[in-house]
C-alpha cells in the first residue's frame, strides 16, 4: 500500500511512525502548508515526495491511499478531494464539525468504491483491547453495567494550544475517544444524558462531563472524562474499565491491571501492557494503538472488508458527541413545572435514533 499524509504537525508524527512499523505499507508522500514542517518529515522519515498544496500531491498521484491527520475543518474538502481521485481514505478524528459534512464525507467515498476509515485509536491500545476481546469472548457472561473513565490533569495545552480556544473542548477531543471504547464494549447506544462543567478558567470550553447512556441491548453504562482531576500518580493517558457481567466482573485499573474475576473460580490479574519500542512515556499506550489501528487498516483492506471504525460506524460515535452536547445545554422548564415548585430547569435527554437522522 502506498500511503500519502497530510498534515505533519503534532500528532501526525505518531502515523508517520506507525507507517514505519506497519506490513505491507509505504508512505511515499507527505504533505503540509509549512515548508519547515515538511523539511523536518523528510529528515527524519525520508519521504521523498513533500507538497505544500494537497491539489498538486493528488493531481501528481502515485499513491492508492491518503491519511488525513489535519483539524477538523479542512476534513470535508479533502476526504472529498481523496474521493474524486479515487484513493483509500483514512481520517483523523473528530471525523467532521456537523453530522451532514459525516453523511457527506462517507457518501462520496462509498461512491468511489474504496474504503474510508476514522482514526479512532483508543480502542486500540493494547490494555483496552485486551478487555474489549474478554468481553467479547463472554469472559464475564452478558454485560449489564459498565463505566469507561478517563480523569486527568495533564496539559494537554502546551502541545496543542488550539484545543484551549475552542468553544467545545473535552467532548469533542477526548470524551468521543471514550463514547467510542463504550460503543466497542456495549455496542450501539439507545439514549444518553449528559452534563459538563468548565473548571480552567484559562480555557473557552469544557474540561468536564459525565454522560449516562442506556445501549441498545440493555447495558447501563456510565462515561466520565476530566482535565481538571488532580490526582498522584497521574493516570494520563490511561482509560480505566469497571464492567459487571452476569457470569462476573471485569476492571481495568491504573497500571494497566486488567482483573477478571467470576464466582467460584480465581481472580485472574493480569498486566495488559504491551508497548512498542519506540513509544515513549506519557503517550506509549496511544502511540502504540495509532501503529495498531494502521495495520488493522491495511489488513482489512487486503481481506476486502470493513474496518471496525469506518466512517459508517464512526457517524454513529459521533452523533453520541453532538448527543451529549445538546443534552448538556440548559433548557427550560416544562410549562407543569413552576419556580415556585423549586425544581431546576431540566436538561434535554437525546435519544439516539436511525443514522438518517439527527440525533
Amino acid at each position: 500500500m502506498k500511503v500519502a499524509l497530510i498534515g505533519c504537525g503534532f500528532f501526525a508524527i505518531n502515523q508517520l511512525h506507525g507507517w514505519q512499523d506497519a506490513t505491507g505499507a509505504e508512505v511515499v508522500a507527505v504533505c503540509d502548508r509549512d515548508p519547515e514542517r515538511l523539511r523536518l518529515v523528510q529528515e527524519q522519515f525520508g519521504v521523498t515526495r513533500t507538497y505544500t498544496d494537497a491539489r498538486a500531491m493528488f493531481a501528481e498521484g502515485g499513491f492508492d491511499t491518503v491519511d488525513i491527520a489535519t483539524t477538523v475543518q479542512s476534513h470535508r474538502p479533502l476526504v472529498e478531494l481523496a474521493a474524486r481521485h479515487g484513493v483509500h481514505v483514512i481520517c483523523q478524528k473528530p471525523f467532521a464539525q456537523t453530522m451532514q459534512d459525516a453523511r457527506a464525507m462517507v457518501s462520496a467515498v462509498e461512491a468511489s468504491g474504496k474504503v474510508l476509515m476514522v482514526h479512532e485509536n483508543f480502542r486500540w491500545q493494547s490494555a483496552l483491547r485486551a478487555a474489549i476481546d474478554a468481553l467479547r469472548g463472554g469472559a464475564i457472561g452478558t454485560p449489564f453495567f459498565g463505566r469507561v473513565s478517563f480523569r486527568s490533569g495533564y496539559d494537554v495545552f502546551s502541545g496543542q494550544p488550539y484545543l484551549a480556544e475552542g468553544e467545545r473542548f473535552i467532548i469533542e477531543d477526548l470524551g468521543i475517544h471514550i463514547l467510542d471504547v463504550a460503543r466497542a464494549l456495549f455496542g450501539d447506544v439507545r439514549r444518553l444524558t449528559a452534563t459538563t462543567r468548565r473548571i480552567n478558567p484559562g480555557i473557552e470550553g469544557e474540561d468536564v462531563a459525565t454522560m449516562l447512556l442506556e445501549h441498545k441491548d440493555g447495558v447501563t453504562c456510565v462515561v466520565d472524562c476530566s482535565y481538571a482531576t488532580k490526582r498522584a500518580p497521574e493516570t494520563f493517558p490511561e482509560s480505566l474499565l469497571e464492567i459487571d457481567g452476569t457470569g462476573g466482573t471485569l476492571r481495568l485499573d491504573a497500571g494497566y491491571r486488567l482483573t477478571i474475576q467470576t464466582p467460584g473460580g480465581p481472580r485472574r490479574a493480569m498486566s495488559a501492557r504491551r508497548f512498542c519500542p519506540r513509544a515513549a512515556r506519557p503517550w506509549h499506550n496511544i502511540q502504540e494503538s495509532v501503529a495498531l489501528i494502521q495495520q488493522h487498516f491495511v489488513d482489512s483492506l487486503a481481506a476486502g472488508r470493513q474496518p471496525e471504525t469506518s466512517g459508517a460506524d464512526n457517524v454513529l460515535t459521533l452523533a453520541l458527541v453532538e448527543a451529549a452536547y445538546l443534552s448538556a445545554v440548559p433548557n427550560t422548564a416544562p410549562s407543569n413545572c413552576r419556580k415556585s415548585d423549586g425544581f431546576p430547569a431540566p436538561k434535554p435527554c437525546a435519544i439516539m435514533r436511525e443514522t438518517k437522522e439527527r440525533p
